[in-house]
C-alpha cells in the first residue's frame, strides 16, 4: 500500500467511517402510543360550558375596563354570573362568542407588524428600495 500525501485527509476520513459505523449499531423503532384521556374535564352540562365562555368574556381586558367604568367590581359581576338563569346564561355566552377570550388583539398586531418587518428586511437584502408613500 502506498503511503497517502495527505496524512490529515487520511486520518480524517478514517475517524469519519468508524464514527459513521458505530452511530448505526442500534436499529431504530418506531410505533404509535396509546391513547389515554388527559384528565376528568369540568364541563358537564351546558351551563358549564356556558358559564367558561362567560368567564373568558369577563377576561377580556376592554370588556373589564368597562365594566370597572360602569362600577361593577370583578366579584360583583362573577357573583352576578353565578345566579344567573341557564337561559339568560346562555344568551350572555352566545353574544360572547364573538370575543377574544382574554386578549386584546396585540399579539394580532404585532405578527403583522413582525411580517411586515421580515418583508422589508428581505427587500433590502436583495439590493431593492423600500418606498412608503
Amino acid at each position: 500500500m502506498n503511503k497517502p500525501q495527505h496524512p490529515v485527509r487520511f486520518w480524517t476520513a478514517v475517524l469519519l467511517i468508524l464514527s459513521m459505523s458505530a452511530l448505526d449499531f442500534a436499529p431504530a423503532a418506531a410505533g404509535l402510543t396509546v391513547s389515554r384521556p388527559s384528565g376528568a374535564t369540568s364541563i358537564s352540562s351546558t351551563r358549564d360550558a356556558d358559564m367558561v365562555l362567560a368567564q373568558r368574556a369577563l377576561e377580556n381586558k376592554v370588556v373589564g375596563q368597562k365594566l370597572r367604568d360602569y362600577g361593577v367590581a370583578p366579584a360583583d359581576a362573577q357573583a352576578r354570573l353565578a345566579s344567573m338563569s341557564d337561559t339568560d346564561l346562555h344568551t350572555l355566552a352566545t353574544a360572547a362568542k364573538g370575543l377574544p377570550s382574554g386578549g386584546d388583539g396585540t399579539g394580532a398586531i404585532i405578527g403583522v407588524l413582525v411580517v411586515v418587518i421580515l418583508v422589508i428586511v428581505v427587500l433590502r437584502l436583495m439590493n431593492r428600495e423600500v418606498v412608503v408613500r
